[in-house]
């Protein structure tokens, strides 16, 4: 017999029910950091992580835009997050390469620190007016170890 399940009595007899799950919709996220603060990507976004790249600078591009890289015959632009926040540069970086519907693009993050499932009711709007509009919300992480500012990969490319 079950532990867990609920009993009722009917007419003097024990019915067993089999308990309710409550569904909860959780969605995977990649925690990266950048300058001590944590962001999550959508893990439907992420391809992969790169850790020896080459940038190639261009000119007359957004300052955020580090420069473009050949993944395997493909060129994508490189967006580095620190200077997107307006922050300064940092040389040892990882690229995370991500397609944003259908079109690749690589961030430079700091590091890569854990994949996890987010209750997507746990996402909350950002408590105040994001002029990079980098995160469209944020969340506390489920392990207790802060705070995730969820990254809004359609507005990377975005120059005001």
């Amino acid at each position: 017999m079950n532990e867990n399940a609920l009993f009722i009595a009917e007419d003097d007899q024990n019915l067993e029910i089999q308990p309710i799950e409550d569904e909860i919709s959780t969605e995977k996220y990649l925690i990266f950091i950048t300058s001590d603060l944590k962001f999550g990507v959508n893990a439907e976004y992420v391809v992969e992580i790169i850790t020896n790249h080459s940038i190639t600078q261009l000119p007359m591009v957004p300052s955020f835009i580090r420069g473009i890289i050949n993944l395997r015959g493909q060129i994508l632009p490189v967006v580095d997050i620190r200077l997107r926040l307006g922050m300064e540069v940092q040389e040892e970086c990882l690229v995370i390469v991500l397609s944003i519907d259908g079109t690749y693009i690589g961030i430079l993050v700091d590091s890569v620190d854990q994949m996890v499932d987010i209750p997507t009711e746990s996402i909350l709007p950002p408590p105040i007016h994001n002029e990079q509009k980098m995160a469209s919300g944020m969340c506390s992480l489920p392990d207790g170890s802060g705070t995730m500012m969820v990254l809004d990969c359609n507005q990377l490319l975005l120059h005001e």
